[in-house]
């Protein structure tokens, strides 16, 4: 194991993920997984808690021909052949808890939020073979172009149930300030939001520190509003998280993230995700400031690079989310409406 460091403070222990299939010690009783996924963020890190009777895993990557095939190896080597007791989902999204009913019919017993037991549950039993009008008035109101909004209205919209085995009727609740003994350890239940919440995070007291989502080295998670939502202010209840976090993270606590490697140098990351996005911010009230834009105006603003059409609907999700905070917060107006039905939004 060769750690490596890197200017934003961080070290990183392994500076290689495991192959798929196989799996790395990142402490006594805890296995590190890796599953590919179909798209740009192209990997989901999943964990393995080792206790008497079996196994806790920690998150599943999505439910595939292929990921059930990487699992069948990783059941069979890795993980000894011994049965998975346990499957604690971190947070609602396909990547995380994909697997988590596959694996409760096989006799695991799925733990996670109400919350993310909730929306995994609704978001697989809604399934939509066309975009609703709500989604559609989303778009064109945050200023999606008239002819991707066209295209978007006439294909068939990404389902949860694409990706997401059924979601089993019982689970186990996990709330904020629960301790639980998973293995050899102790671990105390914090819950984040903002990218998607009651966010579960297991802290132990002996400085692990299992983050999903909600603590990722060198990327920030997509904090987006969506129709189901459309007021709703992620990204303050994200800087709220970070803050909170903040009070319990130490620079020796080894961070086992939902992607991207294993890392330390907790309190420096918070910090930078939090003025990452206070910057962006102050980008994007100063310029609302000279001109009005839409959301999709906002691009530039917010990412600095091109955005492409494979990603267009996370920014949008995500230039909203920040449009929302500054409105909320009465640093932003409405100032008009385009010819096509976009907001433009100016400054206070």
């Amino acid at each position: 194991m060769n750690a490596r460091a890197n200017p934003a403070g961080l070290v990183f222990p392994w500076p290689e993920p495991p192959p798929e299939g196989e799996a790395v010690t990142v402490a006594p009783g805890i296995l590190w997984l890796r599953l590919a996924l179909p798209w740009r963020l192209d990997h989901v890190n999943c964990y393995a808690i080792a206790d008497a009777d079996g196994w806790t895993l920690v998150d599943t990557g999505i439910d595939s021909g292929p990921a059930r095939a990487v699992w069948a190896r990783l059941l069979a080597g890795p993980l000894a052949g011994r049965p998975v007791r346990r499957m604690l989902v971190t947070h609602h999204h396909p990547d995380h808890v994909g697997l988590a009913g596959w694996f409760a019919a096989q006799g695991a017993e799925v733990w996670a939020s109400r919350t993310a037991w909730l929306m995994a549950r609704m978001l697989h039993l809604d399934r939509q073979e066309a975009p609703v009008p709500q989604q559609l008035a989303f778009w064109r109101q945050a200023g999606m172009p008239p002819a991707m909004l066209a295209r978007r209205a006439a294909e068939r919209p990404y389902n949860s149930a694409d990706s997401v085995h059924p979601i089993p009727l019982g689970y186990r609740r996990l709330v904020e300030g629960q301790r639980l003994r998973l293995g050899s350890r102790e671990w105390v239940v914090r819950m984040g939001d903002g990218h998607a919440p009651e966010h579960v995070t297991l802290w132990s007291e002996d400085g692990l520190v299992l983050g999903g989502d909600q603590l990722l080295p060198g990327i920030s998670p997509n904090l987006g509003v969506h129709p189901t939502e459309p007021e709703a202010d992620p990204v303050g209840d994200w800087l709220e998280s970070c803050a909170r976090m903040a009070a319990h993270a130490t620079a020796a606590q080894l961070v086992l993230p939902g992607h991207k490697l294993p890392f330390t140098g907790l309190p420096a990351r918070l910090a930078a995700l939090i003025d990452n996005h206070g910057a962006a911010l102050a980008r994007l009230e100063a310029a609302l400031t000279e001109a009005p834009r839409t959301a999709v105006g906002c691009f530039d603003l917010l990412f600095r690079r091109r955005i492409g059409e494979g990603e267009f609907g996370l920014a949008l999700v995500e230039a909203v989310a920040h449009i929302n905070y500054l409105h909320r917060r009465g640093r932003v107006r409405v100032a008009g409406e385009t010819a096509e039905g976009a907001r433009l939004w100016g400054g206070a």
